[in-house]
């Protein structure tokens, strides 16, 4: 044992000049670093691409609400529920992954011009289980006056012509973290688009023939 220590001074002294291995203890003391770093960078271009997906759900749902009908022998052509519930599944498909029935709202309105000139919100329509409600009105707003001046934010609000509507669509998705949800805001995505409706529409109603499809009322 004391010549066990004696030799202490010049072991130390050896390991002290050795400088084997260096690289790879480096290594491994950035190696947390280098994976949160990565692993951040792999959360945040998730996130900036699931805002892009959204998005375009919206800009999708519009449009297909927009073309969307019935047409009548007798009379001009007809939006029917079944018609919404086919727009929600095109979009319910196109999200895929993203599972929006059970994270997110789609919220789908008829932007229309009441008997007194001002804007009107005819009839709304949800999907999805999240708990949100439109940013911007409900079914019924506007029925009457023109204290509704249109859908959307104050800077670029959206108003329907006479005689005419406009399908606004909002999507409200909670973000699904991969790795690190805190490196994300807590709000949820939120994302609008709105589209002219194609060609002549009976705005009278929005209509449900025999057999009826359920009602996605919000």
């Amino acid at each position: 044992m004391r010549k066990l220590i004696s030799s202490m001074p010049a072991h130390l002294r050896r390991l002290r000049k050795d400088n084997g291995a260096v690289a790879l203890v480096e290594f491994a003391l950035s190696l947390p670093l280098l994976l949160l770093m990565g692993l951040g960078g792999v959360e945040t271009a998730n996130y900036a691409v699931t805002h892009m997906r959204v998005a375009q759900i919206a800009v999708s749902l519009a449009d297909n609400a927009s073309r969307a009908k019935q047409d009548v022998a007798s009379g001009m052509p007809r939006m029917r529920e079944a018609d919404v519930n086919e727009a929600f599944t095109a979009a319910e498909l196109q999200a895929a992954n993203l599972d929006i029935a059970e994270n997110g709202r789609l919220i789908l309105s008829s932007l229309e011009v009441n008997a007194d000139g001002g804007q009107w919100i005819h009839w709304q329509r949800c999907f999805g289980d999240a708990p949100y409600i439109s940013s911007y009105g409900v079914q019924g707003d506007g029925a009457t006056g023109t204290s509704v001046t249109g859908m959307g934010p104050a800077d670029r609000r959206v108003a329907a012509e006479s005689g005419f509507a406009v399908m606004f669509a909002e999507v409200v998705y909670d973000y699904q973290p991969i790795i690190f949800g805190s490196l994300i805001p807590d709000d949820p995505i939120r994302k609008i688009a709105a589209m002219y409706v194609r060609d002549d529409r009976d705005l009278s109603n929005i209509f449900n023939p025999s057999p009826a499809a359920p009602v996605r009322s919000c």
